[in-house]
């Protein structure tokens, strides 16, 4: 039997992974199990606990945390976000392959943990592009518009760092060279 593995999916903030993602769930032969992020931040009208994220408390957060339950962390706005140590642990001991979307800055944490995971950098089209992007989407709010840009550029300099890269404008040609990257 093939050893179960971790694909952990990374990019610029607002880079567009969303669609990647649900592309390599829905790919039959990758046979992905999805780790979905706890965070510290109120739920949206829209989402629903456990399926968008796990939405806990930040005294719990800081307890996981304190426990190593939490295999990556970050913060961002004020909240916390992050990846359940556990949740990945039990997936590869039944066997399940299993997919991670994480901020940058979250890979090297993972990899210190999971060495043998596979790590992503999904890249824009070009840096202008992602700036529209996160224009066009936080217009509303200058702060976070601006702060969002700042990040996504610094996220942007740890692409060098990265072996495997794909382009978020083909979704089917990213999936396909992931494929590739997986059975290397």
């Amino acid at each position: 039997m093939k050893k179960p593995y971790v694909i952990v999916l990374t990019g610029a903030s607002s880079v567009g992974k969303k669609p990647i993602v649900r592309a390599l769930l829905e790919d039959k032969e990758l046979d992905l199990n999805y780790c979905k992020s706890l965070t510290t931040r109120p739920k949206r009208d829209d989402e629903i606990d456990g399926q968008d994220y796990f939405f806990i408390s930040h005294d719990s957060f800081v307890k996981e945390v304190k426990e190593k339950k939490i295999l990556e962390y970050t913060e961002f706005n004020g909240y916390y976000y992050g990846t359940s140590r556990e949740q990945i642990e039990f997936l590869l001991s039944i066997g399940k392959n299993v997919l991670i979307d994480v901020e940058a800055q979250g890979v090297g944490q993972i990899k210190l943990i999971l060495p043998e995971a596979l790590c992503v950098f999904v890249e824009p089209s070009s840096m202008e592009d992602l700036e529209q992007q996160i224009r066009d989407r936080y217009n509303d709010n200058e702060f976070s518009m601006k702060h969002r840009i700042n990040k996504a550029k610094m996220e942007m300099e740890l692409l060098p760092l990265f072996r495997h890269t794909v382009k978020v404008d083909n979704v089917n040609e990213a999936v396909e060279d992931i494929k590739r990257f997986v059975a290397e």
